[in-house]
């Protein structure tokens, strides 16, 4: 579970209206997708008079912004519904559900959860004002889940002035995704592909390096399929003309349809940083076709080798599934032996769980259950060899000096400052480099995750 999401107060709201007893905590599950659609609610709260809480337990309103990727997502979000249960009979704390979940149970949350007050779709966030009120104002339990017509479909924006201090930011260029891969659940909760205006995308980029922020992350379930007047190699490229930002991101792209000018776009603009998320889900080429992912594995090793030659220090990760409907040990073995071709600088593993309403999930039966214990002895298997390899690439940078764009105070010792490498490996460093500074950083010390050193002079 992700640490709670709690956004910073907008000095742009006047005094007047930050009201007493109305104070809101965000709790974000899942994707980064959601960590910005969390940010874009707590804009949309602080306009209302809402200001943040610093934990649940001093909050008037609680937001569970949830994931349905996996069944284990549901299950903490579940978990933590219990857990905030208290609030609501002590203080009578307003609670909503909003995200994925939200979208794949509508009202039939309220009706398993009687203390939830409101479940709100994604494409509902604009109207969470709306609805609070309803809630407030008429003591009506609310299910906001309605998909919006593309014509009418607002993409949430940054408030520049809340992101004024802020070293990165996310900015969304597109949602859904028309892919509709046999186990996964996001064209149900997210909707089809829909892309944003290049013009509309790049005034906000500008609106943010305008305040200070100085990289920006695109979003999107398949950013390679953006089709917002412009290719997204092109999108990128306009971002990296920005003067003041040192460093454009994006995730996530799917490997059937990633076009070699996006893949050359990492040789050409030093601005986009050598770090690529590319899902593939599995080293069998029998189980990817069950998984309709449009890719075989010689395929998706072409793409990275292109990548590696236009850019030989890009760092990959990727999503795996483990124990997928009649996967075999042969099955595996092929996975592992990805793997080890491939050598991915971190890797999102996990078993496979059926989701609501997906081909995998109503053909499970007939292409062969893969026992519990069997998904998660493979599973282990995996992600030691996974720790071993990330560790020996993370030991390559040992003694040398890298580049670290400072985010803060580290996390783990706030005497320390916090910053990520332009491979995105997080480093904890001793040093005085102000947010916002791009400092040289001497590496002492590496785990599997992270990077220890001290700042040069």
């Amino acid at each position: 579970m992700k640490d709670p999401l709690i956004a910073q107060a907008s000095s742009t709201i006047p005094e007047a209206r930050q009201r007493p007893g109305r104070r809101f905590y965000i709790h974000t599950f899942g994707c980064q997708m959601n960590e910005a659609d969390s940010s874009r609610m707590g804009e949309i709260l602080r306009r209302e008079g809402w200001t943040p809480a610093g934990t649940a337990q001093e909050a008037d309103l609680i937001l569970l912004n949830t994931c349905a990727v996996r069944e284990k997502a549901e299950q903490k979000v579940m978990s933590a519904l219990g857990r905030y249960r208290p609030l609501k009979l002590e203080r009578g704390a307003l609670i909503g559900v909003t995200g994925c979940i939200a979208q794949q149970e509508k009202e039939r949350l309220l009706k398993k959860v009687p203390y939830v007050d409101f479940v709100l779709g994604p494409d509902g966030i604009p109207k969470l004002g709306e609805v609070l009120r309803k809630v407030q104002d008429e003591r009506a339990r609310v299910a906001e889940t309605a998909w919006v017509d593309s014509e009418q479909y607002l993409f949430p924006r940054a408030d520049p002035e809340t992101s004024r201090g802020r070293v990165t930011e996310f900015v969304t260029v597109m949602k859904g995704c028309d892919h509709v891969c046999s186990y996964c659940v996001v064209p149900q909760v997210r909707g089809r592909e829909l892309s944003r205006p290049v013009a509309e995308v790049m005034a906000e980029v500008r609106s943010l390096a305008a305040v200070g922020v100085r990289e920006v992350t695109f979003l999107g379930q398949n950013v390679n399929s953006y089709q917002g007047g412009a290719s997204f190699a092109e999108l990128l490229r306009q971002a990296c003309a920005v003067e003041s930002l040192a460093r454009v991101r994006f995730t996530t792209s799917n490997p059937h349809d990633l076009p070699d000018e996006l893949v050359d776009s990492f040789g050409v603009l030093p601005k986009l940083m050598p770090h690529f998320h590319l899902p593939v889900q599995s080293g069998s080429d029998r189980i990817l076709e069950r998984m309709r992912r449009g890719h075989t594995v010689a395929h998706y090793l072409e793409r990275v080798e292109r990548l590696r030659r236009g850019r030989p220090d890009i760092a990959l990760t990727t999503d795996l599934i483990v124990g997928f409907p009649g996967e075999t040990e042969e099955d595996f073995a092929a996975t592992q032996r990805l793997v080890e071709r491939a050598r991915f600088d971190n890797v999102f593993s996990f078993v496979y769980s059926p989701r609501p309403r997906t081909a995998a999930a109503l053909h499970e039966q007939e292409w062969g259950h893969v026992p519990h214990q069997t998904k998660v002895e493979r599973l282990e298997r995996l992600q030691a060899r996974i720790r071993e390899i990330s560790l020996e690439l993370a030991q390559a940078k040992l003694g040398a000096e890298v580049e670290v764009l400072v985010e803060g105070p580290s996390k783990t010792d706030p005497h320390k400052r916090f910053g990520r490498i332009p491979e995105n490996r997080v480093v904890n460093f001793v040093g005085e480099a102000a947010p916002g500074s791009l400092v040289r950083v001497r590496v002492e010390r590496v785990t599997p995750n992270a990077l220890f050193g001290t700042e040069r002079g």
